[in-house]
């Protein structure tokens, strides 16, 4: 069912409010805005399904809304980051509780961030149509095939939902999939500030000022794009922004030779702005300047220390039927090998129990892996 006026939006979330939980989806695009543009909510109860149209004219989303903030209502989705963006974007509110049916299904020995047609084909048993997949869902009107597609998308999930909550409560691991779920709820990982943004753009040998400046052109090109709602990449690529870091141009002419940088950027307003940017960033007094990543040189035999670890982490990811990127991540390992103390994931909680504990055993020596894969207790004389 496809709604498009306010009263049917409003009469199915009254009735969808009474029910335990309800399984959701979005279908948006954005290709070339900076915000996406919601173009359809898919929400289902055990009773009823339905495709709502916030593109239709003169619709009242508030209720819809509601009841995703509504406490009393678990809500289900799978790989929910994205479609939480989206309704906090449009509503300024967080969605809550959820339920990630990925996370869930990575906790239960369904692979590293298993897709939504996957865990239908494996745990329903139903093979998805992807002809409607690469639709321009804010083309009006919609067929019944889209439609159908789309609601589909909640539907098939209330049973991947009802498996992997058993799975979860058979195996134990209930408490394993909500900790990872708990971080959904932050608030931060939606309310991004621009200012923050600059760690996301990898620099070649960083120094503290060339970082200062990147923070301030990464934070200008950010609200640029905001205020023109066009993609970030379209006012200036990663690419270009590392090299303007690295290198503080000065003039229209040092910023014209800038590898991605055009001679109308350059001499026209973004340019003139771009600049305006590195100069604040040179100014910063140097106390105030970012810290570059702390740490030399790897120290010998790292790299064969990781290999292990790495070993080590898919043993018993393929033992415990836990996704490995769920025990740890490249990053923590390598913390793990150079660190005296780390503090990671994968040394706290259920992590260090099927994991971590053996991680820093084999780092200093106490147990090996031999060729069959297997670890071996070397006990101390």
């Amino acid at each position: 069912m496809l709604i498009t006026n306010s009263a049917d939006v409003a009469n199915f979330c009254a009735q969808a409010a009474k029910s335990e939980f309800v399984t959701v989806d979005t279908e948006f695009v954005r290709e070339k805005t900076y915000w996406p543009i919601l173009c359809l909510i898919q929400i289902a109860t055990r009773d009823e399904a339905v495709a709502i149209d916030p593109l239709a004219k003169g619709i009242d989303l508030e209720p819809m809304y509601e009841l995703m903030r509504n406490t009393s209502v678990l809500k289900v989705f799978h790989s929910a980051s994205q479609d939480m963006q989206i309704m906090f974007n449009a509503s300024g509110s967080m969605v809550e509780p959820v339920f990630d049916t990925q996370i869930a299904a990575m906790v239960s020995g369904y692979g590293d961030q298993p897709a939504y047609a996957t865990l239908v084909q494996r745990i329903v048993g139903e093979t998805i149509d992807k002809r409607s997949q690469m639709t321009d869902w804010a083309r009006r009107p919609l067929t019944d095939n889209q439609v159908d597609y789309a609601i589909g998308d909640v539907t098939y999930l209330i049973d991947v939902y009802d498996k992997l909550v058993e799975e979860l409560t058979d195996s134990d691991r209930t408490s394993w999939a909500h900790e990872e779920m708990r971080h959904l709820r932050d608030q931060d990982l939606y309310d991004v500030d621009p200012r923050d943004l600059w760690r996301k753009v990898r620099l070649r040998r960083p120094t503290r000022r060339a970082l200062a400046v990147l923070r301030e052109i990464t934070e200008w090109r950010e609200v640029s794009a905001q205020n023109r709602d066009i993609p970030k990449g379209w006012v200036c690529r990663d690419e270009a922004l590392a090299e303007i870091a690295l290198n503080a141009p000065q003039t229209p002419a040092d910023l014209e030779r800038v590898r991605g940088v055009n001679e109308r950027f350059a001499h026209g307003r973004d340019g003139t702005a771009l600049l305006a940017a590195v100069k604040v960033g040179l100014e910063i007094p140097d106390d105030d300047c970012p810290d570059p990543e702390k740490g030399g040189p790897p120290l010998r035999g790292h790299e064969t220390l990781v290999a292990l670890l790495q070993a080590l982490l898919k043993l018993r990811s393929d033992e415990s039927g836990v996704a490995a990127q769920m025990i740890a991540n490249r990053n923590e390992l390598d913390r793990i090998a150079t660190e005296e103390e780390p503090d990671v994931r994968a040394l706290s909680g259920w992590r260090r129990a099927i994991y971590g504990e053996d991680a820093l055993a084999l780092k200093q020596g106490k147990i090996a892996l031999t060729a069959d894969g297997l670890t071996v207790r070397v006990v101390s004389a």
